[in-house]
């Protein structure tokens, strides 16, 4: 399997069950430094054993004093590496050694202003004053920091909210830098990589591609591959970067499932047969998914009946294509994150990790594996594809298949094809494409009583679902503007026989996911 390549320095994240954690991740991607998420279950010789730059401790919903608290192995304090703990993070330092962690009364939740104490700090970015604005979410502070630390920087109800040992560069900021509503929290980090921990800025998307395609080479070598272009951007990305890699030994097989959206299908063929001039197979198997598919309510199971039928599809297709042992998936790291690892619990098998079939005749090529969404995006651009492409919005693997609350049925995706047409229609008419990061209907397995012409309709209702995000691990829902709603509402009712009602979804994520199955 495609791995990053060893030669980058790396950060490890140790996640304590916040639901930033992916977002620190990618916060030190951006300052063009490697990292991967850890489990805080991680011993410090496993720490040692992949030598990390820097460890950064994040926050999580624990108490420090609660008897199932997560812990760290204390002895990866004593490795010489730089460590930062965020918000928890800050107070696992601090009671781990020796220093006094106490709930003072009450928390600090939101926008909260910081009053700098010492100065010159080494984390704290040189342009933050006094009375600046940082993003607080605590109950817990630490009050009386280890032998050895100072305190840089205090609030109203955080006696201790920076906390510096810069002989053994480990620091604590009570506040969340990870977030944007903490202005000057990008700077903060880049100032512990690149000036405490002296990581090189070195994590590129021109460095991934050609290390990636020096993997692909190493991999498949003179063999075949089958990519499965699902139509959405990382299968695209996947196909382009392996093509890259391997010129003609790729051949991609698009897979007509039924479940795509209207038109989707067409506009797939057109660009990868006749735009990127990569071999391509159209295999139309729309019945035979809905056959699979009869009868199956339940989520999971029809993420892993789609998910298997893709696979024999693509075995079917391999006939005839020597040497075809390779499939290359578009996998990306929130796919593995979010159907479960040693890391974190599954929220959701996605159909190209945990929905595939466990006798899978292919070995698997996931060149992004490793990438965040955003991170895709500017590889896809980074290859020359064009945007129509790269800034499609995500769409999941299974389709429209986990759209449908209920029974996938010829008639009820016909139903959602046109509603989801319509959503996205609006969306691109108010301009608003490069802002949301998703939007879609929802059919839903109810059924609502109407007035329609003077009569009486008992039919199904359609949910509009769109939000803003920038990797999907976190998601919130889109403040979309009322006319836009309205639009939406009146036309889906008019124009899609069987609806009669809209309803808007309103969840972030967490605590609901961005799709509804």
């Amino acid at each position: 399997m495609v791995q990053v390549d060893n030669a980058h320095e790396k950060v490890l994240v140790v996640d304590f069950g916040a639901q930033y954690a992916q977002l620190i991740a990618r916060r030190v991607r951006e300052a063009r430094v490697y990292s991967e998420i850890v489990p805080n279950t991680i011993t410090a010789r496993e720490v040692a054993e992949q030598s990390p730059k820097a460890i950064i401790f994040s926050g999580g919903p624990k108490s420090v004093h609660a008897s199932e608290a997560p812990l760290i192995d204390p002895d990866v304090y004593q490795l010489g590496i730089p460590i930062l703990g965020i918000c928890y993070g800050s107070q696992l330092i601090a009671q781990q050694l020796g220093g006094t962690v106490d709930r003072s009364g009450r928390g600090e939740y939101g926008r909260t202003e910081l009053s700098l104490t010492v100065q010159p700090s080494q984390v704290l970015p040189t342009e933050v004053a006094t009375g600046d604005i940082v993003w607080m979410s605590h109950f817990d502070a630490i009050t009386d920091p280890p032998e050895g630390f100072i305190i840089s920087a205090s609030t109203a109800d955080a006696p201790a909210a920076v906390i510096e040992d810069t002989t053994r560069r480990i620091y604590g900021v009570q506040y969340h830098p990870e977030v944007a509503h903490t202005p000057h929290g990008q700077s903060l980090l880049e100032r512990f990589l690149h000036e405490a921990a002296h990581c090189r800025a070195d994590w590129t998307m021109t460095n991934v591609i050609d290390e990636s395609v020096d993997a692909i080479r190493s991999q498949i070598g003179q063999g075949r591959a089958i990519c499965g272009l699902s139509g959405g951007v990382d299968s695209a990305v996947a196909a382009a970067l392996v093509h890259k890699a391997i010129g003609s030994q790729l051949v991609c097989v698009f897979v007509d499932t039924g479940l795509m959206r209207l038109g989707e299908g067409d506009q797939v063929v057109e660009t990868f047969q006749r735009t990127q001039g990569i071999e391509l197979i159209h295999e139309r198997a729309a019945d035979a998914f809905f056959e699979v598919l009869q009868g199956v309510t339940d989520p999971e199971e029809k993420r892993k009946a789609i998910g298997e039928k893709f696979i024999r599809v693509f075995e079917q297709a391999r006939v005839g294509i020597t040497d075809a042992r390779f499939l290359v998936q578009g996998t990306l790291y929130p796919d593995v994150i979010e159907s479960g690892t040693s890391d974190a619990a599954k929220i959701k098998s996605h159909h190209n990790v945990g929905g595939l079939p466990e006798d899978i005749d292919f070995e698997l090529v996931e060149p992004l594996r490793g990438l965040f969404k955003d991170e895709v995006r500017a590889v896809g651009t980074e290859l020359g594809l064009p945007d129509e492409i790269v800034w499609r919005q995500p769409f999941p693997g299974p389709g429209l298949g986990v759209r449908i609350v209920g029974e996938v049925t010829p008639e009820a995706v016909t139903i959602l094809q046109q509603a989801d047409a319509i959503v996205r229609e609006e969306i691109a008419h108010a301009g608003l494409e490069r802002d949301i990061w998703q939007a879609f209907a929802v059919l839903a397995d109810i059924r609502s009583v109407g007035v329609m012409g003077d009569e009486r309709t008992y039919a199904r209702p359609i949910i509009i679902r769109a939000v803003t995000s920038e990797d999907a691990m976190t998601a919130d829902w889109a403040r979309l503007p009322y006319e836009v709603l309205e639009n939406m509402s009146s036309r889906i009712i008019n124009e899609v026989e069987g609806i009669n009602r809209v309803a808007y979804d309103i969840t972030s994520k967490p605590p609901g996911t961005i799709e509804w199955e």
